[in-house]
This record gives structure tokens, C-alpha cells and sequence, in this order.
């Protein structure tokens, strides 16, 4: 069943903090919260920037694995309309997964953003294009004898390795990034985020007045957040 257009509008206009906090009172298993991205492109954690949409999800597999599927089209000329392309790489190499070429083909597609379980590479061409991109890190080494994709749009894992355990993503689920990180709103999630979101937001807005009035802290949050 679709998700009404009203809550994805509303969820839009949230920080990812606010809807972390509210998985986690969903019991979403770590709230959703992608530990270990950070934001490379349009800026190093550009304050004013974030990337919303649903996920388009690629699983790549070593180039050596010949029998993990093979898709019938490159992977990035499938992306669809305003998503956020998630890729998951494979643990433990240190070449790149996606390069300022795909992102160019994911811009005249339409992408929200692109969120990269891994490496990339070619940070200035992603920045001059204006390309919001989330990844663990950067390589100097293209995918091309290291790795390959295999399926598209499917259930994938991301592995938080700091913590253990794992924030399954799959296609249609939202996925937000902004400077503080990357968070996944699980698709049948979202109507009881918003509320959530939106219940926190107001608490804290008040809490806000209260405070820049001189009220303590400690009272004012006692008192606020029943």
C-alpha cells in the first residue's frame, strides 16, 4: 500500500536526528541509523544540505564471483526519479564502487542522492555537479577487477560495525542524510514517524523558548517530556 504523499512531504522536513529518535521508539533496530557514513558531497558535512527519497538498492559482488546474477542493464542507467541509490559493497577492499561518471548518469536521472556501504572515488567531480553523496570512505582505485553489481533492488544489509548488528535496507524504504548522518525509514514506518517527529519537534521547540528565557534544564525537560 503507498504511503500518502502527505507524510513523505512531512517527513522531508525533519533532521535525521529527529527521526532516529523516533525509530528507536518504534523499535526499529537502531533506529534506522546508518553508523559510519559520512557526507562527502556537495561539501565536507554541508550544513544545509540533505538527500531524501526512496531507495534504489545495488548489491555488488566481487568481479571473481561468477555466479552471483549479472544485471541486464548497467545498474546506473536504472535509476529511477528522485531515489537515493544505495550501494553495498563488499567488506574489506579498498578500491572504489562509484565514480563521478555515475553520478553524472545518476544526476540526468533524476537522483536524490547516493549513498555508498563503502568506497568512491573522484570527490571533486561529485562536488562540481552539486551531487549529494553519503559513503565510509574514499579510494584512489576504480570497481574495475575488484568488483561488479549483481542485483538490483533488493533487500540488502548495512553492517554497523562500530555497535554489531545490522539495518536492513530495502527498496521504497526512505532514506534521509543530512550533516548529522544517515538514517532509513522502513516504508510501512513512516506514518508513525511523522507523528512521532512531529510530537518531539514541537516538545523541543518549547523546551527552545524555555530555556532561552533562563529556565533550567533539568526542570524544563522534567516538566516537558512526560
Amino acid at each position: 500500500m503507498a504511503v500518502p504523499s502527505r507524510f513523505v512531504k512531512a517527513l522531508r522536513g525533519f533532521a535525521s536526528c529527529d527521526i532516529g529518535d523516533a525509530l528507536v521508539k518504534l523499535k526499529v533496530p537502531h533506529g534506522g541509523y546508518l553508523s559510519g557514513l559520512k557526507m562527502f558531497s556537495p561539501g565536507l558535512l554541508a550544513p544545509n544540505h540533505k538527500i531524501f527519497g526512496p531507495a534504489y538498492t545495488v548489491r555488488m559482488v566481487a568481479a571473481a564471483d561468477k555466479t552471483s546474477p549479472t544485471p541486464p542493464t548497467h545498474f546506473a542507467d536504472s535509476i529511477p526519479k528522485d531515489a537515493v541509490v544505495f550501494v553495498s559493497q563488499p567488506k574489506g577492499l579498498i578500491s572504489a564502487c562509484w565514480g563521478g561518471l555515475m553520478s553524472t548518469r545518476a544526476r540526468a536521472l533524476g537522483a536524490a542522492g547516493i549513498v555508498i556501504d563503502g568506497r568512491f572515488r573522484d570527490i571533486a567531480e561529485h562536488r562540481k555537479l552539486g551531487m549529494g553523496l553519503f559513503a565510509r570512505g574514499v579510494s584512489i582505485l576504480g570497481s574495475n577487477t575488484f568488483t561488479r553489481s549483481s542485483e538490483l533492488n533488493i533487500s540488502v544489509s548495512y553492517e554497523n560495525v562500530e555497535i554489531g548488528g545490522e539495518v536492513t535496507v530495502r527498496p521504497g524504504d526512505y532514506i534521509m542524510g543530512d550533516a548529522d548522518g544517515v538514517v532509513v525509514v522502513p516504508e510501512g514506518k513512516i506514518e508513525e514517524c511523522v507523528h512521532l517527529c512531529q510530537e518531539r519537534y514541537d516538545i523541543d521547540e518549547e523546551t527552545r523558548r524555555c530555556l532561552e528565557q533562563g529556565e533550567p534544564m533539568g526542570l524544563t525537560i522534567k516538566r516537558l517530556r512526560k
